[in-house]
């Protein structure tokens, strides 16, 4: 399969926490052409602020290989990391990062910063923005417009 069908799969995740009330975000984490592992945005129903797409993808990864270690794995994120997840990444020594939408509010692997591919850290973690970005974008829209208009009707 190709970034492009892998992140057609992030989207399915991501389509499924719009529908929960989630941020729709989300990832799937891919060795060897095989989905390992794949997550949603669940900070709302969690009461959790770190319950990130790529946090829970990367825990599920983990617990599948037996390792934290995921250097031969591509994650695939419908909206780019913030600080909090592309920290996470490079903590899990992900070997490829593939992300859709660009997030110029909080997006740490291209637009405010590059925490990945930044040589300072012990692992540098090669990024590609962009991949389904208008697909991706679509569904934040939706999202924000819709919260928009239920909080213009209360």
């Amino acid at each position: 399969m190709s970034d492009i069908e892998f992140m057609r799969e992030a989207l399915v995740e991501a389509e499924l926490a719009a529908a929960a009330g989630e941020l729709p975000v989300g990832c799937v984490i891919v060795r060897d052409g095989t989905v390992l592992a794949r997550a949603r945005n669940a900070c709302e129903a969690r009461r959790d602020a770190t319950a990130h797409a790529e946090l829970l993808a990367i825990r599920e990864a983990s617990r599948a290989l037996g390792d934290w270690r995921l250097g031969d794995c591509t994650l695939y994120v419908t909206l780019e990391p913030c600080p909090m997840c592309a920290g996470a990444i490079v903590q899990a020594r992900v070997g490829r990062l593939v992300f859709g939408a660009p997030n110029p509010a909080q997006g740490c692997a291209g637009s405010l910063y590059r925490i990945p591919e930044d040589p300072a850290f012990p692992h540098f973690c090669p990024s590609e923005g962009g991949v389904l970005a208008a697909e991706c974008q679509a569904l934040l829209d939706a999202f924000f417009l819709a919260r928009r208009t239920q909080d213009d009707l209360r």
